[in-house]
C-alpha cells in the first residue's frame, strides 16, 4: 500500500512518455497525480483481483475519485465511508476539540484543588457545550442557540469587553503571581482561541468567508466566557471553599 503523488507516477511513467502505469491494490494516487495521468493520458493499470478502481464493491470512498477496499493508516473518516488524510483541515480541528477537552478537565482538577468548586461546575457548563462540536462537524448539526452560565452571546461580548462595568475588575495580563486556578483557566481560554483558529481553516471556502459561521461563533464566545471567568477570580466572585 503506497502513496503515489504526482513525482512518482512521473518517474514511472517516465515523465509521460510511456505508460501505463500499474496502480496495486491499496494504493492511493493524490489530487495531483490523478490529474498528471489525465494531462498526458497515461494509461492506469490495476492487476486483476482489485486495485483502487477495480470492480469489487469498494468498502471506502475518498473526495478525490478513488475507492479503496481497506483503510490506509494515514487515512482517516471525515463522515460516513468517506476517508480523507489524516492532515485534513477538518480532521485537524476535531482534534483541537479533544485538546480543548482535556484542558478543561484539567483546569476543573485544579480549580476543585484551589476550592474553587463553584468555578469547577461552572466549566462542566463549558466541557458539555464543547463536547457538542464533533457533532455539529459530523453530523453537519446547527450549533443553534448559544447560552453559557446564563448569558447570551451578545452579553458575553459585553461583559468580556467591559468587564469593570460588570465586576469591578478591568483587563489584566496574567502573572506568575496570579492564583494556579487564573492560570489554569488563562491556558484553557488560549486552547479555545487555537480551536477557533482551526475551526476558521476547516470551513474556509474558497473566497474567505466561512461555511461553519455558527461554529466560529459559539468557540468565540467560549473564549469571551473564559475570559470573564478570569475577571471574576481576579475579583474575587468566586469564594474558596
Amino acid at each position: 500500500m503506497a502513496l503515489l503523488t504526482e513525482e512518482r507516477v512521473r518517474q514511472m511513467s517516465d515523465n509521460g512518455a510511456r505508460g501505463p502505469v500499474v496502480v496495486a491494490r491499496g494504493d492511493v494516487l493524490t489530487p495531483a497525480a490523478r490529474s498528471f495521468l489525465r494531462e498526458h493520458r497515461v494509461e492506469v493499470v490495476y492487476p486483476q483481483g482489485g486495485g483502487a478502481d477495480s470492480q469489487g464493491t469498494a468498502r471506502y470512498q475518498t473526495p478525490f475519485g478513488v475507492e479503496l477496499e481497506e483503510k490506509p493508516e494515514h487515512m482517516t473518516h471525515l463522515r460516513g465511508n468517506l476517508l480523507v488524510f489524516k492532515d485534513h483541515p477538518r480532521i485537524a480541528f476535531r482534534g483541537m476539540i479533544d485538546l480543548l477537552e482535556g484542558e478543561i478537565a484539567l483546569c476543573q482538577q485544579v480549580c476543585a484543588r484551589e476550592g474553587v468548586t463553584a468555578l469547577a461546575e461552572e466549566l462542566e457548563e463549558a466541557l458539555a457545550f464543547v463536547r457538542r462540536f464533533i457533532r455539529f462537524d459530523v453530523l453537519e448539526e446547527p450549533v443553534g442557540e448559544v447560552k453559557l452560565c446564563g448569558l447570551t452571546p451578545e452579553e458575553l461580548r459585553e461583559r468580556s469587553h467591559y468587564p469593570e462595568k460588570y465586576y469591578g475588575q478591568g483587563h489584566f495580563l496574567i502573572h506568575y503571581t496570579d492564583s494556579p486556578a487564573i492560570l489554569a483557566v488563562n491556558r484553557v481560554r488560549t486552547v479555545a482561541r487555537q480551536t477557533e483558529l482551526a475551526a476558521y481553516r476547516a470551513f474556509r471556502d474558497e473566497s474567505g468567508g466561512v461555511t461553519r459561521g455558527d461554529i466560529l461563533l459559539g468557540l468565540n464566545r467560549l473564549s469571551s466566557l473564559l475570559w470573564i471567568m478570569m475577571i471574576r477570580l481576579k475579583a474575587g466572585d468566586y469564594r474558596a471553599d
